[in-house]
C-alpha cells in the first residue's frame, strides 16, 4: 500500500464526481488529489455491470500508476457495480459515494421516510435503499429519477423559473410521500440544492453524498494512518480520457474557478 505521501484518487464517468472532488479538497487540503472523468465513455449508467466493472477497473488502473493511496469511486453507477469487486482486487481502500449516503440518511431521518432521487440507473439499481434498509431494516425509501438535472447542473441552469419548475414536477411525489429525508442520489445534484430544498420543503433534511463521501474518506485515512502530514504541499491533477477543453469550461461551474490543468490520457 502506497504510503501518506500519495494521492487521493477520484474516478467518474464524466465530471459529476467534481463536486466529491471538491468537498474532499476542502474537508483535507493537505491532500493531493488526482481526478479522472472518463469522458470519452460517459454514461456509465446505460451500460452493463459487466462494462461498467471493466470501465472502473480501468479508471482504477490508471490512478494506481499515479501512486494513490486511496481510491473513491465518485459514481453512483460504479459504486454500485464495481466497489464490491475493486474493494477485492486492490491494494488500496476503496469507497464509493453509495454507502456514505445510506449512512448518513439513517443517521438522520426521524420517521425511517427517506426519499432518493438520482439517475434512471441509478434508481432503477435499488442499491440506495438496499443499503439504507441494510442499516434500518424497517426504514421505507421511496425513489425518483431525475433526468434532467444532469443537463442543468452541466449547463449552469441552477436557479431561476426553469430548473425550479423542474424540481417541482419530479418531486411531486415525493413531497405526498411523507419522507423526512431525501437523498441526492447524484453527484451532479450538489449544485441544484438551492433549487432542490425549497421544493421538497424545509422539514426535509438533504443528504449530500458528496458531503459525506468526503467525511468518510478522512475516517478510512485517519484510521489506516495515511494522511498527509500538516503542512504538505497539495497538488490537484486532472485526467480526462476525451475532450479536455470542454471539461475545463464546463468544470469551472462545479469548483468556482478555473482548472489549473487538464490532462488527456489514453487507456
Amino acid at each position: 500500500m502506497t504510503g501518506h505521501s500519495g494521492a487521493i484518487g477520484i474516478f467518474d464517468s464524466g465530471m459529476g464526481g467534481l463536486t466529491v472532488f471538491a468537498r474532499i479538497a476542502e474537508r483535507l487540503p493537505e491532500e493531493s488529489v488526482i481526478y479522472l472523468g472518463d469522458t470519452a465513455r460517459v454514461p456509465y449508467g446505460t451500460k452493463s455491470a459487466e462494462t461498467v466493472l471493466r470501465y472502473a477497473r480501468a479508471c482504477a488502473d490508471v490512478l494506481l500508476a499515479r501512486g494513490i493511496k486511496l481510491l473513491v469511486a465518485a459514481c453512483n453507477t460504479a459504486s454500485a457495480c464495481a466497489v464490491p469487486a475493486l474493494e477485492q482486487s486492490l491494494g488500496v481502500p476503496v469507497i464509493g459515494v453509495i454507502e456514505p449516503g445510506a449512512r448518513a440518511a439513517v443517521q438522520r431521518t426521524r420517521t425511517g421516510h427517506i426519499g432518493v432521487i438520482g439517475t434512471m440507473a441509478t434508481v432503477s439499481s435499488g442499491a440506495y435503499p438496499a443499503a439504507i434498509t441494510a442499516l434500518m431494516p424497517d426504514a421505507q425509501v421511496v425513489g425518483q429519477a431525475c433526468p434532467l438535472f444532469v443537463p442543468l447542473a452541466e449547463e449552469g441552469w441552477t436557479e431561476g423559473d426553469v430548473p425550479t419548475l423542474v424540481a417541482r414536477r419530479y418531486l411531486e411525489g415525493l413531497r405526498g410521500a411523507g419522507i423526512d429525508t431525501l437523498v441526492l442520489g447524484c453527484t451532479h445534484y450538489p449544485l441544484l440544492k438551492s433549487v432542490i430544498g425549497p421544493v421538497i420543503g424545509q422539514s426535509v433534511a438533504l443528504v449530500d453524498s458528496a458531503e459525506e463521501t468526503a467525511v468518510t474518506v478522512e475516517e478510512v485515512l485517519t484510521r489506516l494512518g495515511l494522511r498527509a502530514p500538516a503542512g504538505s504541499q497539495a497538488r490537484r491533477e486532472f485526467l480526462v480520457s476525451d475532450g479536455p477543453e470542454n471539461f475545463a469550461r464546463v468544470g469551472k461551474r462545479f469548483l468556482g474557478g478555473d482548472l489549473d490543468c487538464v490532462e488527456w490520457i489514453d487507456f
